[in-house]
Parts: structure tokens; sequence; C-alpha cells
């Protein structure tokens, strides 16, 4: 039998911010839309813009092979650390805050570590702006589940193909950027802060708009609060993450090279990893879409696996030949990552119950994903030769379908567990 408190308490459960007068509330969706969208252009070519100047970046600061590798991994270890204390941020001074701060940190970064005089002050900056990159994908999730509670499929689509325009714009544009600059990779890594920047003043807009509640004032996430841990979808759709992270990782740290030692030039083989980027634009807008209408997503999930494995058999065997079809493969597996966007707005039924999915999934998932770029590098240096990395990323893709089928299914994390008291 339900008591006052229990109505109060459930109450509290949904979030509904107060709504704005109706023009400023039309002028607040545009900017916020727009603000998602360049926020999710920034996420990526802290690491993209990198791949296809790795060398350079090597010779010039005395960089090691291992080295390089464990930058590859770099993003993952950040993700992991950063990302989880991403819903206490957002409790204290809102998720618009904590993602403007975000940008702020990847256009800090970014800047900065284009004048690193050494390995160990390029590796500290990367990791700054890769804690921005980390908050920011946590929250975006939260943000479009709040703000845009029944266009969330269209919203992630967004934010997918966004993130996916600035992955390759980064992976292409890097080396002519750098060329027409006067050839020093410190312009072709700097630039990007640009990007940042912008993103910095279009987030500060829309928190002055949008007066988020304090700390005092929060409304309690989700109800009485459950054990996310013992959730088998969260830990199926953390693992999925975590393969789904490692591949695309060691795609985008190794591909341009991958592609250099099939003979390939090093402004093409950035195009090649743009190609990559550029399959899932579209893709990465459709697929949240129909994700979200079907309810259930393990048919894509399968699909997008079989993807993988053929795109990256044909690298270990043929890169030099077909090119653009195997990266074209590659590309449309790499949509797994706005399909588990898609799993975890889909997955919980409250914006706080998206913001504990959200960091649970994506640090756990990250965190699996840290020895996957390492190992790469590190069998790379060993064998000389690409089968052996190639044949492992391809393998990994089976465990990363039976995981993904089993986060695909039609349910919410709230069902699965058992309530725990408020007061708990």
């Amino acid at each position: 039998m339900s008591t006052a408190a229990d109505t109060a308490a459930h109450r509290r459960a949904e979030p509904v911010p107060a709504a704005p007068p109706p023009a400023r509330a039309r002028l607040l969706v545009l900017l916020l839309t727009a603000a998602v969208a360049l926020a999710a252009v920034n996420l990526r070519p802290v690491v993209t813009s990198l791949g296809p100047l790795l060398d350079d970046v090597r010779a010039d600061l005395g960089m090691s092979a291992g080295t390089a590798g464990l930058l590859t991994a770099v993003p993952s270890l950040c993700f992991a650390l950063f990302g989880p204390a991403a819903p206490a941020l957002a409790r204290r001074i809102g998720p618009i805050a904590v993602v403007a701060a975000g940008m702020g940190a990847i256009t800090l970064g970014v800047a900065a570590r284009s004048f690193a005089g050494g390995t160990a002050v390029f590796l500290l900056l990367t990791a700054v702006a890769l804690a921005g990159v980390a908050v920011s994908n946590v929250l975006l999730p939260v943000v479009i589940k709040r703000y845009f509670p029944h266009r969330v499929g269209p919203m992630i689509g967004l934010y997918s193909m966004a993130l996916s325009v600035g992955t390759a714009l980064a992976a292409a544009a890097t080396v002519p950027l750098a060329a027409a600059m006067g050839g020093s990779w410190r312009a072709g890594l700097g630039i990007w802060a640009v990007l940042g920047g912008a993103a910095v003043l279009l987030w500060l807009a829309v928190a002055l708009l949008r007066r988020e509640p304090s700390a005092g004032e929060e409304p309690a996430a989700d109800g009485p609060r459950v054990s996310i841990v013992r959730s088998r979808t969260a830990w199926a759709l953390a693992v999925f993450l975590g393969l789904q992270a490692t591949s695309a990782y060691a795609t985008m740290g190794w591909l341009p090279k991958i592609y250099q030692d099939a003979g390939v030039s090093d402004g093409a083989s950035g195009v090649l990893l743009a190609v990559v980027m550029a399959v899932s634009m579209p893709a990465s807008f459709v697929l949240p879409n129909l994700a979200a209408r079907r309810g259930d997503q393990r048919l894509f999930v399968v699909v997008l696996g079989l993807c993988g494995i053929a795109g990256y058999s044909g690298l270990a065997f043929a890169a030099g030949t077909a090119s653009w079809l195997w990266a074209g493969l590659v590309g449309l597996s790499m949509c797994a990552f706005p399909l588990a966007l898609t799993m975890i707005g889909l997955r919980a039924r409250t914006p706080g119950g998206v913001a504990r999915l959200s960091a649970f999934s994506q640090s756990v998932g990250y965190l699996i994903s840290i020895p996957g770029p390492i190992l790469v590098g590190a069998v790379y240096q060993a064998t000389g030769s690409w089968y052996l990395p190639l044949g492992l990323l391809a393998l990994l893709l089976v465990p990363q379908m039976v995981f993904g089928a089993m986060a695909g299914r039609p349910r919410h994390i709230e069902d699965e567990l058992p309530r725990i008291p408020a007061n708990a």
C-alpha cells in the first residue's frame, strides 16, 4: 500500500527541470541541440588527429614504440578513471555545467600538448584533454535523456553522427593542415583546440539560459537507489562497450600505420582512417532511430560484428588492395558505439538511472579495453607484421557479439535489481 512518502519519492524520481518562458525555451532547445552536436565533434580529434602524425611525434619527442602503444591505451584509462566522477559532479552543479567544463579541459589539453617538450608532458596533457572527453562521454546521454526525453533516438543519432564527423575530419585534415602551417606536427595537433573553444562558448551560453538546480535543489535521481553492479544487463553492456572500445582505439591508433606498412602514403592513410569514420556517419544517424524503435537490438549487434570480422581479415591479408573496402567494413563495425549509447538510453527508465548506467558501463568498459591497444602494439613490435594483431581484433568481435546480444534484450536495469531503501 503506497504512502504519502512513497508518492513524494516517486515524484522526486522524475527530474523535470523548471520550464523556461516559451521564446527562451525554443532558443534553449536550438542551442542545446547545437551544443550536443558540437560537443560530440570534439570527443575524438584528441585521438584521431594523432594517428597520422604519430611517427613525427615519436621522432621529435624520442618516444619508443612501446610508449606509442601505451598512448593508444591512454583514452581508455582516462575514461575508466574520470568517467565515474561525472554523475556526482552532475548532481552538484548540473550536467550542463560539467559538460562545459569538460569542453574546457579538452581545449586546454589539446592546445597545451602541442607545446610539449617531452613524452611525459605530452602524455599528461593528453590525459587532461581525455578527462574532459570522459565526463562528456558519460553525461551527454544523460543530457539527451533529461532534456529530450521523447527524442532519445534522433538525438543519439545526431550525437553519433557528429562524433563520426569530428573523428573523420581530424583523421583526414590533420596532415594537410600541418603541411599548410609549415609541416609541424605541433600545429597540426594544436589547431583542433579551436573547435574545443567554440564548444566551450556554446555550452556556457546554454548554462546561462538554463539555470540548473544547485546541490541542495537537485531532485533525487530515480527514487530508491539500486545496486547497479548486480545487473546482468549493466555488466553485459559494459563488456560490449569494452570490447568495442578495444577495436575502436586500436584502429584509430594503428590503422594509418597498418596502411603505411602496406605501401600507402601518410596522407592517404589518414584519408582511409577518415573513410572508416565517414562510412559510419549516415549509419550512426539512422541506426539509433531504428534501434530505439525495435526495442531489441540483437540483430544489429551481430551484423556489425560480422562486418568487423570481414574488415580486419581483409586488412590482414590485402591491406594494400581494396583498401577502401576494408576501411568501409571496419567503419560499419564501429557503429557498435552509437548502438551502445542507444542501449544506455533505453535500458534505464530515468535520467538518474541513465547516469549511473552510463558511468558504470563506460568506466568498466574502458577499463576492460585498456590492454587491447597496448597488446596490438606489442605483438606488432614482436612479430614485425600485422597478421596476429589484426587476427586478435577479429577474434575479439565474437565475444563482443555475445555480450552485445545479452545487452540488446528489451529490458530495464531497474527490473533486474532488488530495491535498496533510500536511507540505506
